[in-house]
C-alpha cells in the first residue's frame, strides 16, 4: 500500500485560506492525490461549522488531522490544558482520526493520569508534534514524555516536523533514531534562514534525500504532510508534484532515480 499524505491547509497561505475557509481548497488537495487534509484550527473564523466542514470533507473522499496549537502542559508545574477537551470534541466533530497538539512544560515527575481520563482507543488519536519552543522542541523533554505514556499504557504518539528542530538546533537525524518508533506522523517542510529568521520552503532535492534517511528509523508506511508553502501559476500541477515526491520518497529505487 502506497503511503497516506497528507496537505495541511496552511500551505496554500494563512491569508488565503482564512479569507476563502479550509473547505475551498479540499477539491484540489483531492485533485492532486493526497488522502488526507489538516485543518488547522489557527485558520478558522469566529465559530466554524464543524458538520458542514466534515461533510466537504468526506464528499472530497479525504481523511482528516486536526491540528490545533495547543500545549498539552501550558505552564510549568501546572495542570493539563483545560482547552484539551474541547480540541478533542472538535476533532470527532470533524470526523478527524488524528489530533495533533505540542507538548508544553511537560516534566518528567508528571502525573499523566489526568491526561488518561481523556484518551481511550475509539479516537482521535492524540499526537504531540515537536514544535519551535524551547519547551516543545527539543528531543529529550518529549522523548521522557513518550516513554513515560508508554508506561502508562496511553494511546497517545508523536508527529515528527523535520523542520522545526531547526528552531532549537536539534539534529533531525540523531531526533529520528531516539524517537522513531513512537512516530506516527511526518511533517514535511525545508527549512532556511532569510532576512534574520528561518522559513519553511519547498524542499530541494537535497532536502527529499535527507528526509529519506529519516524514514528508515519509522514505522513501514508512515502517513506524512505537506507543510511547506505550495506555489506556482498551476498550483494543481505544482501540488501534484509534490505529493507524488513525498509518496515515493522511501521507494527502492528513489535514491537511484534521483542519481540516475
Amino acid at each position: 500500500m502506497p503511503p497516506e499524505i497528507a496537505i495541511t491547509t496552511s500551505a496554500f497561505g494563512a491569508d488565503a485560506v482564512r479569507s476563502q475557509g479550509q473547505a475551498a481548497w479540499l477539491d484540489l488537495i483531492a485533485a492532486a492525490g493526497a488522502t488526507h487534509v489538516e485543518i488547522r484550527a489557527e485558520l478558522f473564523n469566529a465559530d466554524p461549522d464543524l458538520a458542514a466542514l466534515r461533510d466537504a470533507i468526506a464528499a472530497a473522499d479525504l481523511g482528516c488531522v486536526y491540528s490545533v496549537p495547543l500545549e498539552l502542559w501550558p505552564e510549568a508545574g501546572a495542570g493539563l490544558s483545560p482547552r484539551l477537551p474541547q480540541a478533542l470534541a472538535e476533532a470527532r466533530q470533524l470526523g478527524a482520526d488524528t489530533l495533533k497538539v505540542s507538548l508544553g512544560h511537560y516534566r518528567p515527575a508528571t502525573d499523566l493520569r489526568a491526561l488518561a481520563e481523556w484518551l481511550d482507543d475509539s479516537g482521535p488519536q492524540l499526537l504531540v508534534e515537536n514544535d519551535q519552543t524551547a519547551q516543545g522542541g527539543r528531543v529529550e523533554p518529549l522523548r521522557a514524555f513518550i516513554q513515560a505514556a508508554r508506561a502508562a499504557g496511553l494511546p497517545v504518539g508523536l508527529t515528527f516536523d523535520v523542520g522545526n528542530w531547526r528552531w532549537q538546533d536539534e539534529d533531525p537525524l540523531q531526533a529520528a533514531r531516539l524517537l522513531g518508533p513512537d512516530v506516527r506522523y511526518l511533517h514535511c517542510k525545508a527549512v532556511r534562514r532569510r532576512a534574520g529568521g528561518l522559513h519553511a520552503v519547498p524542499p530541494e532535492a537535497a532536502d527529499l534525500l535527507a528526509w529519506q534517511g529519516l524514514l528508515a528509523h519509522f514505522p513501514a508506511g508512515l502517513r506524512r504532510a505537506i507543510e511547506f508553502p505550495l506555489l506556482g501559476t498551476d498550483l494543481l500541477a505544482e501540488t501534484r508534484r509534490q505529493v507524488a515526491a513525498l509518496r515515493t520518497l522511501d521507494a527502492p529505487a528513489y535514491e537511484e532515480r534521483r542519481h540516475g
